[in-house]
């Protein structure tokens, strides 16, 4: 049994290559363009460096894996079913990184025989590194990662994603922050960037995240590091995670089954 060491040393250089094209055009400025219309609305962005970091990913991989399949969000269209499968966000929190926030991510996973394997989160503009392998434990720059060890919803912090839609999954989110404060909880958390909101989960600086709608590259590497840390990773209907489009929940694995009446469809 492989302990996927060295799929997660190319998902590490894969990581900075991308992470290194993120901080150059930070620092240079890009024009960001619009992806798609949400309600006649444009909030989903892409840009060159989007597209420039997923270039150098997949060539990371590629270099070392030809035969494996990529999913990403901008170009690669990669098989689910396939038993090799490396799934990429070249730039988690691209609206941050528009508006020069500097809170935004590579996220870059692999996945064996359907199964999370290897995964790596890294934000360049801070030099964190959030790094995981299956039966091998999370780290933390570093340093072993652990979920919080609370128990009552009372005792922590829940962050929270918005899809870009604005009308019923909005207010939906929205119906469970208030019930979530209602349970005197500690603080909600928006920070803009999945990949590094479930980093938070395992490092336990949450007691748990949910986001009604993800998808697999948002969630790969921060599902595998949340395990590996202790934590739980479920549906919002506490079903097991696909490879695809789907809602979340994130949890110390303590707080589960209370987050579950919560954020439940």
């Amino acid at each position: 049994m492989t302990n996927f060491q060295k799929e997660l040393s190319v998902a590490i250089a894969a990581a900075q290559a991308a992470g290194d094209i993120l901080r150059d055009y930070y620092h240079r400025g890009v024009v960001m363009r619009n992806k798609s219309d949400v309600g006649g609305k444009t909030y989903d962005l892409v840009s060159d460096a989007d597209l420039d970091a997923e270039r150098a990913v997949a060539k990371t991989i590629r270099d070392s894996y030809p035969d494996h399949e990529l999913m990403g969000e901008e170009d690669l269209v990669g098989d689910a079913t396939a038993e090799h499968l490396w799934i990429i966000d070249p730039l988690d929190g691209t609206n941050n990184f528009a508006h020069r926030v500097p809170h935004f991510a590579v996220s870059v996973a692999y996945y064996y025989r359907g199964q999370a394997a290897a995964g790596v989160i890294y934000n360049p503009m801070h030099e964190d590194w959030f790094t995981a392998t299956k039966g091998g434990g999370a780290m933390a720059n570093q340093v072993p990662a652990h979920v919080d060890t609370s128990t009552e919803l009372s005792q922590v912090l829940v962050g929270c994603g918005f899809y870009y839609d604005r009308g019923a999954m909005m207010r939906r989110t929205l119906k469970a922050i208030e019930h979530f404060f209602g349970k005197d909880i500690h603080g909600i958390r928006r920070m803009g960037a999945a990949s590094l909101d479930l980093a938070m989960v395992g490092c336990g600086w949450f007691g748990g995240f949910f986001e009604y709608q993800l998808s697999p590259w948002d969630f790969a590497a921060g599902r595998l590091f949340i395990e590996e840390a202790g934590g739980k990773v479920t549906t919002t209907k506490g079903e097991s995670l696909p490879i695809s489009k789907t809602c979340v929940l994130a949890s110390n694995g303590h707080l589960h089954e209370k987050m579950l009446d919560i954020v439940r469809d």
